[in-house]
């Protein structure tokens, strides 16, 4: 007997020694996965410095380490496989009536585009491009910054930088919207110069707009139980029903692992009842984005019409990974019909971790719409009170931008963003061809890079081209630029000119753009500095992209990430 039991004694102290051994093993294997995970983002942000900026940077304490999971990347274009990087690989068959179980987070995807090239007037003296009021991924820009890191370049589009901020415009004085032209010597290239194309949309107040019929498209999914995502969604929501009329209506739709009507269309005067739906949304299971997608789509469809909005709000982390339709090309092609009747939407990102910024803004591209992300309340009220009748209501349809360079002025020119806004010059009068919106109040700008010869008088002639909110066909206007018009100096610029140049530049510093390898951040943020003009949002810029300059995430250390301090 005391054989016997010193034998079991000695199996069973084998099996636990080799269950620990295999659990040391497993530790050991997922820590380093993470390091080399880590260690592919090493030199992201090198590439936007300048020179000077590359030379003074030094480790600092480990309080400052970021606490975001090193993003993913996708970039534009077909993809390599039977799958994308950032999209879940296909799920096994499930039981009937079982719930998909939702993969874990696989990193925010961000989809790249190329910087626009300085193009010779010699070859091409005509850019053509849509009018884009997305903000998101500045947004996003400020909460890796609040987080202790800076973007993935994928995720900086020039455009939504600039026209997040707002802008003293001159307001219509017929007509739906106002072009106003400056120019300006370059505070960042010797010898080139900056022409602003600015558009300022038609305000709308509260007591103008048009019948409003929103369904709320509200991800469920087990993704979103943090506290940044489904609580503040619901917050979101209810600030958006705060500032609707009692003849508009408010219905909403949820999607994880199935789809589900929660609330009917109900006059936004049944706060009561609107609210205590909102209250009662709660996350877990998986997510089938594009199934909701057409189920919000079939409601908003029913009260389309040319005197009326009809919008979905897709509020989510942008993450699907089940359901019939989950690639953004199955999605659109799905509600295609839908769009073509009136429906507008609007595409609302919450979250880090497996954020779908790529799929995001193409949603709000193809679907005649806006992108917004929201990374606190104070950003929800801006979207949902401040900015609603531009949320809601578009004022012109298909705008698009024509700038015509005349050869013998301008030797050459650069447009500085809207790289997936490009639209073919034969195609600027196609009125079949889709393009941007405009909403209510809101300012479109853009900034184009030129090199003069020093000859000629007039620079450029602009042209804008845009239909109704109901119409077929665009009206064209035209605009000239003449080398006179140009400042002498910087100083001289409007706050608005030196501001909107600040911004661009940084972004386009942090994006890497070729064009602007020998910019200096420390140009952007005295020009910055200089044009706040006690305005809020610009000194918060300031702030922010003095901690980028401060405090850059730039180098590996030990297989960890750490800040650098960059020179003056």
């Amino acid at each position: 007997m005391k054989s016997s039991g010193g034998k079991s004694k000695a199996v069973i102290f084998a099996v636990v020694a080799a269950a620990l051994l295999a659990s040391a093993v497993a530790v050991f294997g997922l820590m380093q996965r993470r390091s080399e995970t880590m260690a592919v983002q090493s030199n992201r942000f090198n590439d936007g410095l300048s020179l000077a900026e590359r030379k003074a940077m030094a480790p600092v304490p480990q309080n400052l380490m970021p606490q975001s999971p090193p993003p993913s990347k996708a970039m534009r274009g077909p993809p390599p496989a039977q799958y994308r990087r950032g999209e879940a690989l296909p799920s096994p068959p499930q039981p009937a009536g079982a719930v998909a179980p939702e993969p874990q987070p696989t990193g925010n995807t961000h989809a790249g585009e190329r910087p626009n090239p300085f193009t010779l007037t010699s070859e091409d003296a005509l850019s053509t491009f849509a009018v884009d009021v997305d903000t998101a991924s500045y947004a996003l820009f400020r909460r890796y910054v609040n987080e202790g890191s800076l973007p993935p370049r994928e995720a900086v589009r020039v455009e939504e930088w600039v026209n997040y901020f707002k802008y003293r415009l001159p307001a219509p004085t017929k007509g739906d919207f106002q072009v106003d032209l400056e120019g300006t010597p370059s505070p960042f290239s010797k010898g080139r110069h900056l022409l602003k194309v600015g558009l300022q949309g038609r305000r709308l107040g509260r007591s103008e707009r048009k019948p409003t019929h929103l369904v709320f498209l509200v991800d469920v999914s087990g993704s979103m139980q943090q506290q940044d995502k489904l609580p503040l969604t619901k917050r979101s929501i209810q600030l958006a029903v705060d500032g609707l009329n009692e003849t508009d209506t408010v219905a909403i739709t949820t999607y994880a692992g199935d789809v589900r009507v929660v609330l009917p269309p109900t006059p936004a005067s049944q706060r009561k009842e609107i609210f205590t739906a909102i209250e009662g949304l709660s996350a877990g299971g998986g997510t089938a984005m594009g199934d909701g997608l057409k189920t919000a789509y079939q409601q908003a469809v029913k009260h389309a019409g040319a005197n009326v909005v009809s919008r979905v709000i897709v509020l989510t982390d942008g993450d699907t990974n089940i359901g019939q339709f989950r690639s953004a090309d199955e999605m659109l092609e799905s509600v295609r019909g839908y769009v073509q009747e009136g429906v507008t939407l609007s595409t609302i990102g919450f979250g880090m971790g497996n954020y779908r910024d790529d799929l995001m803004e193409r949603l709000a591209n193809k679907g005649n719409g806006n992108c917004f992300y929201i990374d606190s309340e104070k950003e929800a009220r801006r979207v949902f009170q401040e900015q609603l009748a531009g949320v809601l209501e578009v004022i012109a349809k298909d705008v698009k931008v024509q700038v015509e360079f005349d050869k013998q002025a301008v030797r050459g020119y650069r447009l500085i963003g809207y790289e997936n806004r490009a639209v073919e010059d034969r195609d600027f009068r196609n009125d079949k061809v889709d393009a941007g919106e405009i909403g209510a109040g809101h300012t479109v700008t853009a900034l184009y890079e030129v090199e003069l010869t020093g000859e000629g008088s007039t620079v450029a002639t602009v042209r804008v081209r845009a239909k109704t909110p109901s119409g077929t066909e665009a009206a064209e206007q035209s605009f000239g630029f003449t080398r006179e018009q140009f400042h002498t100096k910087l100083a001289d610029a409007s706050a608005d000119m030196r501001f909107a140049t600040a911004v661009a530049g940084t972004a386009d510093i942090l994006r890497g753009a070729p064009q602007a390898s020998d910019w200096s951040l420390a140009v952007a943020e005295d020009l910055a500095q200089s044009a706040t003009d006690g305005m809020e949002d610009r000194e918060e810029f300031v702030s922010l992209l003095r901690r980028v300059r401060e405090a850059k995430m730039l180098s590996i250390s030990g297989g960890q990430i750490t800040r650098d301090v960059t020179a003056q």
